[in-house]
């Protein structure tokens, strides 16, 4: 995981800026403002719904595929390094409630005092289903076609053409 401070104030600036572009989506969630939120990311393609409620920190290192649906309430806790981008396949269906999130803290008490971030990568792949109240945690890849159980913490990578459920996320079976 990549470290980087987030209170410095051209990140504070920038989580602000983007902060505000979500509120006006979530309040008005009109095509003007989805449009606003999509020219955040660093690439989202077409055909890509996203509901009210949408959250993200920065913006600048989110890929959305073609196709893609992200329900109500949807939080991305990405970061402004590439260390921290969040991307999503083609076709993926993103449930109510769900989190994405590729900024930590350090679990070591004093290292925490530092107040830095830590970031690793989320990848989704191609045709994933990832059901109501999903965490995803950072560095997580998750392989075309699998589906994530509702409520599931997902801590490590999911093959493809795999179901996994529960907390923390485990191989139901393979599809």
């Amino acid at each position: 995981m990549q470290p980087f401070n987030s209170l410095n104030k051209e990140l504070l600036a920038l989580r602000k800026q983007t902060g505000e572009i979500c509120r006006l989506f979530n309040k008005s969630p009109s095509k003007g403002n989805l449009k606003r939120i999509k020219e955040r990311f660093a690439q989202c393609g077409e055909g890509v719904i996203i509901e009210s409620g949408f959250h993200c920190d920065y913006g600048k290192q989110i890929i959305i595929g073609d196709r893609t649906f992200i329900n109500i309430n949807c939080t991305v806790l990405d970061a402004p390094i590439s260390e921290g981008a969040i991307s999503i396949g083609d076709d993926c269906l993103i449930g109510p409630n769900v989190q994405l999130l590729a900024v930590s803290h350090a679990v070591n008490p004093t290292q925490r005092l530092d107040k830095e971030n830590f970031a690793s990568p989320i990848t989704v792949g191609n045709n994933v289903w990832i059901g109501a109240g999903v965490i995803i945690l950072a560095g997580v890849s998750i392989g075309a076609n699998s589906v994530i159980g509702a409520g599931s913490v997902v801590t490590t990578n999911v093959e493809a053409n795999t179901v996994v459920a529960g907390n923390p996320a485990r191989e139901v079976r393979v599809l």
